[in-house]
């Protein structure tokens, strides 16, 4: 039985709080009554064993026993969130989705069928396996979304292992391998997940305060978003044990800030892609960028400056591109790091690295000194070509200052000339109004992304 691991700690924690959704408390007993009753929506609505399902919602009871009511089933799970809206016409051919299910804000339930018999390879796999299967579309940041494709079989094993029981948060988003990692690690080791449908500073500070959160795994981003709006100030957070981050590099002034806000918080970088999983990790210490990644069912190696990983839990392959697997196995991650003995430092995606006369420049740097002007809410940080040195750094800056460009301009040059080298010191600088932070929670950095307000010029 593919979660009868679940069940067993379901059964093992009957009373206690499995979930809090919109202030109402719900138990592991309850949560095993909504599997059954799951499982009967599903038969009644003719959704077959290993069917290839889209399952359309947020973190929310019936969700949660739907999820898992599909996985029993050998179902190929597809999540989508309101973060791809735009896009979900699109994942859903791609993926060969053969029924969709609707969830909404008020937990009622919908399905329909799309008339679509699957037929990829990929799925053809899971199914000649008898396996329950996951299809997980990248955030698309540098480049194109892609869909991969998990065995549930081998990516559950982690979460056989006991660990420590936390009170948490979920951040990160239902269709996210760091959501999907939240969920299954506080479900099987009986822990509590409050749901925030709204993940604003506010509405998130509200949650930790209001019930005891101990642990917010989240973003970067949030973060410094989290200092600009204050948020912190206005709630009681000292229920909070542990906060972890990820997703993309964490700017070492950032991460500095945190540690000084939360002194006695536990601060740990996780690591992890939608092609391999959620690796176990350990920070240096709760101030440092330096961590050790990897775990048991995990390898690590560094070819030419770049992690790749070797995982039983990677997935399967893409739906929509071609094996990006070496012929022993390994993933080429794109993320280039340092190396120290067992830790690495991790600097930012190859393709996203701006090159400035033969001299790199890594974003998340520039972007930490930026942020951590004051009057800066957001700064967002990316190449532009240059006829002469090949590329020039760019940046778009959300001020709260009231500051025109010029005045921004040369406060900035004068800001960064002791903190950052010439070379990557902006050169272009545009103010924007809008949010730069992407649907998934994390730093939009190409243009084309998220530009959509007026041209600040240079």
């Amino acid at each position: 039985m593919p979660i009868g691991f679940l069940r067993t700690a379901f059964a093992e924690h009957h009373e206690s709080e499995a979930l809090i959704w919109k202030e109402f408390e719900y138990t592991y007993g309850w949560l095993s009554e909504e599997l059954e009753r799951a499982a009967t929506r599903l038969d009644a609505s003719g959704i077959e064993p290993a069917s290839v399902v889209s399952l359309e919602a947020d973190f929310s009871p019936k969700a949660i026993a739907t999820l898992l009511a599909l996985v029993e089933r050998n179902c190929v799970v597809v999540p989508l969130t309101d973060s791809v809206n735009e896009q979900k016409d699109r994942f859903r051919a791609i993926a060969e989705v053969e029924s969709v299910i609707e969830i909404d804000g008020e937990d009622r339930w919908r399905v329909r069928s799309t008339g679509v018999d699957a037929g990829h390879p990929l799925i053809k796999r899971l199914r000649d396996r008898g396996h329950p299967g996951l299809v997980l579309f990248s955030s698309g940041t540098t480049g194109e979304s892609k869909g991969a494709v998990h065995d549930l079989v081998p990516m559950f094993e982690k979460f056989k292992v006991k660990r420590q029981t936390f009170r948490t948060i979920t951040f990160l988003l239902f269709d996210h391998i760091g959501g999907f990692n939240t969920l299954m690690y506080s479900l099987s080791n009986g822990g509590c997940t409050i749901t925030v449908p709204d993940r604003s500073p506010d509405a998130v500070c509200a949650a930790i305060e209001r019930h005891r959160v101990e642990l917010l795994p989240t973003s970067p981003t949030f973060l410094n978003l989290l200092f600009v709006s204050h948020a912190y100030r206005d709630h009681d957070l000292s229920s909070l044990k542990l906060i972890t981050y990820g997703t993309e590099p964490m700017p070492e002034s950032t991460l500095h800030r945190v540690h000084e806000l939360f002194p006695g918080v536990r601060l740990l970088q996780t690591y992890g892609l939608s092609e391999v999983g959620i690796l176990r990790t350990k920070s240096r210490s709760s101030d440092s960028l330096w961590v050790k990644v990897g775990g048991e069912g995990f390898d690590t190696r560094i070819v030419n400056g770049m992690l790749e990983i070797k995982a039983k839990s990677a997935m399967l392959g893409y739906l929509n591109a071609p094996n990006p697997f070496t012929e022993d196995g390994w993933f080429r991650t794109g993320d280039v790091v340092e190396q120290d003995g067992e830790y690495i430092r991790i600097l930012g995606r190859d393709s996203e690295i701006i090159n400035v006369g033969g001299e790199k420049v890594y974003p998340a740097e520039v972007e930490g000194v930026l942020e951590s002007m004051d009057g800066v809410d957001e700064a967002a940080v990316a190449g532009e070509r240059h006829p002469l040195i090949g590329s020039m750094v760019s940046t778009r800056v959300k001020l709260s200052s009231g500051e025109s460009l010029a005045e921004f301009r040369q406060r900035m040059r004068e800001y960064c000339k002791d903190r950052l080298a010439r070379h990557k010191i902006p050169q272009r600088v545009e103010i924007v109004s809008y949010s730069m932070q992407g649907g998934r929670l994390k730093k939009m950095r190409r243009s084309d992304r998220f530009r959509t307000g007026k041209k600040g010029g240079n």
